[in-house]
């Protein structure tokens, strides 16, 4: 077939591969309320269409069910055990996934499925390759927690000043020290480097500034953030920094992009932040710039392995602070995260090109399996 058509800007009406009208129930629909989709006539009702969840780190998939109702589609739970997502995979007309992964075997044994949807920005957990291959539109939620992974970026930045941790677990075993656990360090003046300005990265820039930091940044795209400077490098910005904040996708390419090599390039007193995905940073690496002083501290909300085990080194050292996955996380992205990723679902089911498509080069493939 020939390249299935994208959907058009808001403002007009959506245009469809097929004929059939889908109803506007499920975009309409909040958390937690009633879905308005019209009963359906058993008799006359097309086999039932499965969307798959597999994980999903709420307590509810009301929203998700209202939405892809109004497509003639009911949710089916695999509640995060591979061996369920692998059994339901093989009956499923979309999948919606989080944090499972969704390898080869697992697309391969989907006959039926049309897409893979991503709860969330990266898409790491897919074998992205394969579903195109196979002919599946796989398409993420690139936008829904700027504002949340920003602030989180920030407080563990200041976590760090303060010194946090280890006042909170000298209280925690009944001690009490002004002095003893380290002197916090001044912010303002200091010099933070931004390693990619997508939109989190821009979004981070103006807290940073407002708390009195100098901002300098490092992007492949060279893009211009007012009140920043552009380092020549990503040598230059590791050299220069006070704090490294890392705000880059994990792909083949930015795997281990912070090794042995870049954290010797750091100051012995910078502190390095990661709020983007664990992959980034050799975690090995860091766990012995650590410990011989090449740096003086590091923040982490992601981490390779995610999680740490138990005993891992970095669980325990008063110069890390460590936080678990959450930096997405609010009440108001967690809503829109499952609205996004259950309409990007639901569109195709319907025949229409999602908003956000991470294999644009499917659309044109003689393997798509929309309609």
């Amino acid at each position: 077939m020939g390249p299935a058509r994208a959907r058009p800007p808001p403002t007009t009406a959506p245009r469809r591969c097929r004929d059939d009208q889908r109803g506007t129930a499920g975009r309409d629909a909040e958390p937690g309320g009633a879905g308005t989709a019209a009963p359906r006539d058993p008799a006359l009702a097309a086999p039932v269409k499965r969307v798959l969840v597999t994980d999903h780190p709420w307590p509810s998939l009301d929203l998700e069910s209202q939405i892809v109702a109004a497509t003639g589609a009911e949710v089916v739970d695999a509640s995060g055990d591979p061996a369920e997502i692998a059994r339901l995979a093989t009956g499923a007309d979309a999948i919606l996934t989080c944090f499972a992964k969704i390898p080869a075997d697992v697309l391969d044994a989907a006959r039926r499925c049309l897409t893979v949807a991503r709860y969330g920005v990266g898409v790491d957990n897919i074998d992205v390759a394969r579903a195109t291959e196979l002919g599946m539109v796989v398409s993420n939620v690139p936008d829904y927690c700027s504002d949340e992974v920003a602030d989180h970026t920030l407080l563990l930045i200041l976590a760090l000043a303060r010194r946090l941790v280890p006042h909170t677990r000298l209280l925690g075993h009944g001690g009490w020290d002004v002095t003893g656990t380290g002197t916090p360090s001044r912010l303002r003046g200091k010099v933070l480097g931004l390693v990619g300005l997508g939109t989190i990265g821009r979004a981070l820039v103006p807290r940073a500034l407002a708390v009195g930091l100098q901002v300098l940044t490092w992007s492949r795209t060279d893009r211009a953030v007012p009140g920043t400077e552009p380092a020549a490098s990503l040598e230059e910005l590791l050299a220069a920094s006070d704090i490294v904040s890392l705000h880059v996708p994990a792909t083949p390419q930015t795997r281990g992009m912070i090794g042995a090599a870049e954290l010797a390039k750091m100051k012995p007193t910078a502190w390095l932040v990661n709020t983007a995905r664990g992959s980034l940073v050799d975690t090995d690496a860091l766990v012995s710039a650590l410990r011989d002083r090449v740096i003086a501290a590091a923040a982490l909300d992601v981490t390779d392995p995610e999680p740490l085990p138990p005993h891992h080194p970095l669980r325990t050292r008063d110069d890390v602070v460590l936080t678990p996955h959450v930096a997405f996380n609010s009440d108001g992205s967690l809503a829109d995260l499952a609205r996004t990723a259950a309409t990007n679902v639901a569109d195709v089911l319907t025949g229409l090109v999602p908003a956000t498509v991470v294999n644009p080069e499917v659309l044109s493939s003689t393997a798509l399996r929309m309609r």
